[in-house]
C-alpha cells in the first residue's frame, strides 16, 4: 500500500506532524447519542472551542476533513515564522558590520536547511493540536467530511451525529485570481510554499498585504530576486500610510523591487519562466520570474456543508452570517474564525472562540463587539495597530487627538539601531481615553500588546503615563506618548497659577 503524502515533502518530520495531526491509522469512535457541542474545522477556533467545552465538562465532538491545527500550523503562523526567523538572522548578519562585528564577504543561505528546520519546529509544536491530545481531553475527533442533514444533526461519512450546539469552524483557504493564464502557468499559496525546498532564484509575489510583504522580505533576503505586485497604490491598505511606507522602504532597501498601482494583463509560460505582463504608472512591463507566489484573497471554506440544510446563510465570498454574539441564522449553530470574520488572524480565532463557548453553553451573552483585537505584520520592521484609525473615529462622529513619537528619541531603539519606528496614539480629544494606536518598529507586535491591554481595561493614556517602565526598552515609547499627553495638559492659565504657587512658597 502506497504511502498516502498529506504534507510535502514526506520526510521524516513531515510524518511526524502528519502523525499528530491526522494520523494514518485513525479509527473514528462511534457517536454519542447527543453532544453538548460538535466543532466541524480543528484550526485554532474549531480547537480552542472544543478543549475549553471539553474542560467544563460538556461531550464534544471535532471534526476535521485534513490536518488538525488547521492554517495556523500548518500553513500560516507557525511555518512562516520560523522562515521569518531564519531572514532575520540573515540580515542580522549582513548588518553585522554596522555593530563593530567583523563577518566573512559572502555569506550565503543553504535555503534547504532553513526549510528543514522550519519542518522540524513545526512537527515538534503539533503535539499541542494533535488527535490524540484532544482524545485526552474527553473529545470524540472525527477524521472525514462533515455535512449538516438537518437543524441539529449531521453527518460524518456514514456516522450521525447529533447535538444542542454546533459552531462552524472550516476557516479559509487561497481564492483564485481571473488572471488570464495564471492557473495554466501555475503559482505557489500559501498553502503550497512551505513545501519548497529549493529556493526559486526570480519570484514574483502578487498582493502587498501581511503574507505577501512578509514573504517577499524573507525570500529575498534568502537570495531570490523578488518583485512584489500591489493594484493598490501602496503596500498594506488597511494600516497607517506613514508608517506603511517605512515598511516598503525597508522591503526596498532589502532588494524587493516593490511595484504599486500594477495591472496584471497576462501571465504565460515559456520554456525556462513564467512570464508576467503588467502596466503600472511607468507604463507596460514584462517581468520574467521562475516561481509565482499568490498572496492575496481567501475564499471562506462553505461549500459542501450542507448548510442549507441546517438553516445557516452565508456568502461564498463573505463567509457564514453571524451576528454579534456569533449565532448564525439557526440559533442552535454558531461560526467562528476566519469563516465568519473580517479579523483573519490566529488570535482572533481563539478569542471568537471563546466568545463561543460563553455564548452555545451558559446562558449569559458575550459580544463580539466587545472584543479588542490587535493585529501585526511580521516584516523587519514590523507594523501592528488596535483600535480605530482617525478616518474610522470621525466617520463614527468622534474628534480625534494624534500624539506621534520617533523611536529615534528611544534611547533603548538607537543603541539597536532601530531609530526608524514612529508610534502614534490616537486619542478621543479633550480626554485620554486610546480610540487607536499603531507602531512600526522591530518588536511592534510585543509593543502593541500594553495598548492593548488598557484598552480593555478600560483604562486611559494616564494609566500608561504612570506606569513604570523598565529603562531601557522600545515600550518606553509609550511613557514617551504619556508624558507628551501630560505636558500638552499644562494649560498657560494652570502654568501661571503653579508659578505663583511656587513664587509664594519660595
Amino acid at each position: 500500500m502506497m504511502e498516502r503524502v498529506l504534507v510535502s515533502p514526506a520526510d521524516e518530520h513531515n510524518r511526524k506532524l502528519v502523525g499528530h495531526v491526522h494520523p494514518p491509522e485513525w479509527v473514528n469512535p462511534e457517536p454519542a447519542s447527543r453532544y453538548n457541542l460538535v466543532v466541524i474545522g480543528g484550526g485554532t477556533a474549531g480547537l480552542v472551542a472544543a478543549a475549553g467545552a471539553a474542560v467544563l465538562g460538556a461531550r464534544v465532538a471535532l471534526i476535521e476533513r485534513h490536518l488538525m491545527g488547521g492554517d495556523c500550523l500548518n500553513v500560516g503562523c507557525v511555518p512562516s515564522k520560523a522562515l521569518l526567523r531564519a531572514a532575520r538572522a540573515v540580515a542580522r548578519v549582513r548588518e553585522a558590520g554596522d555593530y563593530g562585528v567583523l563577518v566573512p564577504d559572502g555569506v550565503q543561505v543553504a535555503f534547504p536547511a532553513v526549510m528543514e528546520r522550519m519542518r522540524r519546529l513545526r512537527a515538534a509544536i503539533s503535539p499541542h493540536d494533535s488527535a490524540a491530545r484532544f482524545q485526552s481531553l474527553g473529545v470524540d475527533v472525527f477524521f472525514g467530511e462533515a455535512r449538516f442533514t438537518g437543524l441539529q444533526t449531521l453527518a460524518v461519512d456514514e456516522k450521525r451525529l447529533a447535538f444542542s450546539k454546533a459552531v462552524i469552524a472550516t476557516g479559509r483557504r487561497a481564492a483564485e485570481l481571473p488572471i488570464p493564464g495564471l492557473t495554466e502557468a501555475g503559482y505557489l499559496t500559501n498553502e503550497t510554499l512551505f513545501s519548497l525546498t529549493e529556493l526559486p532564484p526570480r519570484l514574483a509575489v502578487i498582493g502587498a498585504g501581511p503574507i505577501g510583504c512578509e514573504m517577499a522580505q524573507a525570500l529575498c533576503r534568502f537570495g531570490a530576486r523578488v518583485t512584489l505586485l500591489e493594484t493598490m497604490p501602496r503596500i498594506l491598505i488597511k494600516d497607517d500610510p506613514q508608517l506603511a511606507e517605512r515598511v516598503q522602504r525597508a522591503l526596498e532597501r532589502d532588494g524587493v523591487d516593490v511595484v504599486l498601482g500594477a495591472k496584471i494583463e497576462q501571465v504565460s509560460r515559456g520554456r525556462d519562466a513564467k512570464q508576467i505582463a503588467y502596466s503600472s504608472d511607468e507604463g507596460a512591463r514584462l517581468v520574467e520570474v521562475d516561481e509565482i507566489l499568490l498572496a492575496v484573497g481567501r475564499a471562506p471554506n462553505v461549500e459542501r456543508l450542507g448548510l442549507e440544510a441546517a438553516g445557516v446563510e452565508y456568502d461564498a465570498s463573505a463567509g457564514v452570517r453571524v451576528d454579534d454574539h456569533l449565532r448564525t441564522t439557526n440559533r442552535k449553530i454558531f461560526a467562528a474564525g476566519d469563516v465568519a470574520s473580517m479579523y483573519q488572524f490566529t488570535h482572533a480565532a481563539d478569542a471568537m472562540a471563546r466568545v463561543v463557548i460563553q455564548n452555545a453553553l451558559f446562558p449569559f451573552k458575550a459580544k463580539l463587539s466587545g472584543l479588542i483585537i490587535p493585529w501585526c505584520t511580521y516584516t523587519d520592521p514590523e507594523l501592528a495597530h488596535v483600535g480605530l484609525s482617525p478616518g474610522e473615529a470621525e466617520q463614527r462622529g468622534l474628534r480625534v487627538q494624534t500624539i506621534v513619537q520617533e523611536f529615534g528619541a528611544v534611547d533603548r531603539a538607537v543603541l539597536d539601531g532601530d531609530q526608524a519606528g514612529m508610534a502614534k496614539v490616537h486619542l478621543r480629544q479633550g480626554s485620554d481615553r486610546i480610540l487607536g494606536a499603531s507602531v512600526v518598529a522591530a518588536h511592534a507586535g510585543e509593543i502593541i500588546s500594553e495598548i492593548t491591554a488598557v484598552m480593555s481595561a478600560r483604562a486611559g493614556l494616564g494609566t500608561i503615563a504612570k506606569t513604570i517602565h523598565p529603562y531601557p526598552t522600545q515600550a518606553e515609547v509609550w511613557k514617551k506618548i504619556g508624558d507628551a499627553y501630560n505636558r500638552a495638559r499644562l494649560k498657560p492659565g494652570i502654568k501661571r497659577l503653579l508659578e505663583r504657587w511656587f513664587a509664594w512658597t519660595r
